[in-house]
């Protein structure tokens, strides 16, 4: 079947899809540019500590709703895009990042400078939808295979790796990813 074609209804139950996962993420394929020509839908798994950072899509449209968990999440054009951090950005009406529960939804249009990161001490499940597909199945697919290692004892991100594969997926990144577990504590 090729990207785009409808393969009509499908039902996915729960813990089901096909499933790509490192450390830095968990990523399970709901519904792909083989069954939709309007949506890729997935399941994603932000562990603490792990900062998609702040880029815009020129092409793209995506929608999370948080399932369980907390994000700390933005989707404004600030009145400055500084080039480190996006915690602190500000957009001209006041906007600044928001926690995100369980419930919270957030749609992203082309253009909108937007991130996440899961400040907190468990895991977040995120619903996650980018418009048009396959594109970010693919993207996906590279992302995690760069991440693979990244953040476990000490494996670094390559960031060069990661700003060409953005380059290709319609990603302007505008502050960096990063991915720092919390420590594990001591033993006893």
């Amino acid at each position: 079947m090729t990207a785009g074609a409808s393969a009509g209804p499908l039902i996915v139950p729960p813990g089901r899809g096909r499933t790509v996962a490192v450390a830095a993420q968990r990523v399970t394929f709901k519904v792909t540019g083989e069954h939709s020509r309007v949506a890729s839908t997935f399941e994603v798994v932000v562990p603490p500590g792990f900062d998609v950072g702040a880029h815009t899509h020129t092409h793209s449209e995506e929608l999370f709703y948080v399932i369980e968990g907390e994000l700390e999440v933005l989707a404004f054009e600030p009145l400055v895009r500084t080039p480190d951090h996006w915690r602190e950005w500000e957009s001209a009406a006041g906007e600044r990042a928001v926690r995100a529960g369980p419930g919270t939804l957030l749609f992203v249009p082309p253009g909108c400078p937007h991130a996440f990161a899961n400040t907190g001490p468990d895991p977040a499940r995120v619903l996650f939808q980018a418009a048009p597909p396959p594109a970010h199945e693919r993207y996906f697919e590279e992302l995690l295979a760069l991440l693979d290692g990244a953040g476990e004892d000490g494996g670094e991100i390559d960031h060069a790796a990661i700003a060409a594969l953005r380059l290709r997926y319609d990603v302007q990144q505008l502050t960096p990813l990063r991915y720092a577990p919390p420590a594990a504590p001591a033993p006893r």
